[in-house]
């Protein structure tokens, strides 16, 4: 043996590793010597394989919403800055054509003043005033009586305003800036050149008449709606010489859009018990009247007309508060109405200022009952479906012209 071992045959374990061998080739891996002879081991290439889980389909749709909005806010980004750019460029544009304007301005001055005329040429041409006609009127001051003379003598060339081309003119005549009076014309029939030679007077000191503007307003009269005004002519007082009387011809102009002019509410109460045939109207309060009298206040009252077909049945009135704008009165009148005719008949109440000298003036009317409107018409109805029960309601108060126009009466 001599000292020395030798192993015929040796069992080895073959040790497998990831390996690069292009040929795809076991590597073969000297381990050294063991025991004074030469150990050669063959180990195989081993591939290891990373399978990875399924990606859910909830997280595959966050994905595609998220880039979604990606590319949409870089779509945004992207115009935002080009909008940005074109601005600034039309504003560095601007600024320089002014720059050169100015410039250019004293070498220009011939032009531009060419070009204003021509640009003022076509505003007078667009500006040009309507032919609304004109009106003849005179005026005589009775210096002792202390008081005015209007005459309306006659119109011309008025404007057709019917669907026959023709009107129905009245001329209105009032002093301002109080409206305290006012006259109106008679209505002359399918006209453009009516003749009234109707004569008004007002009663006014020649020392407050200075401060007054006499106002001759032409209407066209319309049975079923409101009265379209025509023209109008304004003559200052102050600038009217009253020591010998007037006549003569002034164009219309056209009228200036007047608001609505608020003429207070009034609240009343309604109760109809069908059995009895008996109707009962009670006038509650009115609020915020029209000042009609000199000292900012009126002396207002109630009348109440029960019509029928356009004929007054009954009148009836309240009595008269002193000096108020807000009146309480709670008065109740009763008429006398059988079931089958309350369909038919018609309310009329009227707020008017007492005035001891002159004739009591109208400050504004409503009605209800056949042909009403509006919260006349729903106060009415509310009234006939609750028998026996008092239905109150606050009502605006009307112009009584409008009110007449409705009601179908011819001034």
């Amino acid at each position: 043996m001599g000292g020395s071992l030798a192993l015929s045959s040796v069992a080895l374990p073959q040790f497998k590793r990831p390996t690069k061998d292009p040929q795809n080739r076991d590597t073969i891996l000297p381990l050294g010597k063991l025991l004074g002879h030469s150990v050669v081991m063959t180990v195989p290439r081993v591939c290891f394989v990373c399978i990875l889980p399924p990606v859910p389909p909830w997280a595959l749709i966050a994905i595609a919403v998220v880039a979604g909005l990606l590319i949409l806010t870089c779509c945004f980004c992207i115009c935002k800055k080009c909008c940005c750019k074109k601005k600034k460029n039309k504003k560095d544009k601007k600024g320089m054509k002014n720059a050169m304007n100015m410039k250019d301005m004293k070498g220009q001055d011939d032009d531009d003043d060419g070009d204003g005329d021509e640009e003022g040429g076509e505003e007078e041409e667009e500006k040009e005033p309507e032919n609304l006609g004109k009106l003849q009127f005179s005026l005589d001051y009775d210096f002792q009586a202390n008081q005015l003379t209007v005459g309306i003598l006659q119109a011309a060339e008025l404007p057709a305003l019917d669907m026959g081309g023709t009107s129905d003119p009245y001329v209105k005549v009032f002093l301002l800036p109080d409206k305290k009076k006012k006259f109106e014309t008679k209505v002359q029939k399918k006209t453009l050149n009516p003749t009234y030679n109707e004569t008004f007077v007002f009663k006014i000191p020649y020392q407050e008449l200075g401060g007054k503007t006499l106002v001759m307003a032409i209407y066209d009269f319309d049975r079923f709606s409101k009265h379209d005004i025509i023209g109008e002519v304004k003559v200052p007082m102050n600038t009217v010489d009253l020591g010998q009387p007037i006549e003569e011809w002034r164009d219309l102009e056209s009228a200036e859009k007047e608001e609505p002019e608020k003429l207070g509410d009034i609240c009343i109460s309604l109760r109809y018990v069908p059995t009895a045939g008996k109707l009962t109207v009670c006038i509650l309060e009115a609020k915020n009247l029209k000042k009609m009298d000199v000292g900012g206040l009126s002396d207002p009252y109630v009348k109440i007309h029960l019509l029928q077909n356009g004929k007054r049945l009954k009148k009836k009135k309240t009595t008269v508060k002193k000096k108020t704008l807000n009146p309480y009165f709670n008065e109740s009148f009763s008429f006398e109405i059988p079931f089958e005719q309350i369909q038919k008949v018609q309310v009329v109440i009227t707020v008017l200022d007492y005035d001891k000298l002159g004739k009591n003036e109208a400050i504004g009317k409503i009605f209800v009952g056949n042909n009403a409107t509006g919260t006349e018409l729903r106060h009415w109805s509310d009234m006939l479906a609750n028998p026996r029960r008092p239905i109150a309601q606050w009502h605006s108060l009307k112009p009584e012209e409008e009110v007449d126009a409705a009601l179908g009466k011819n001034k």
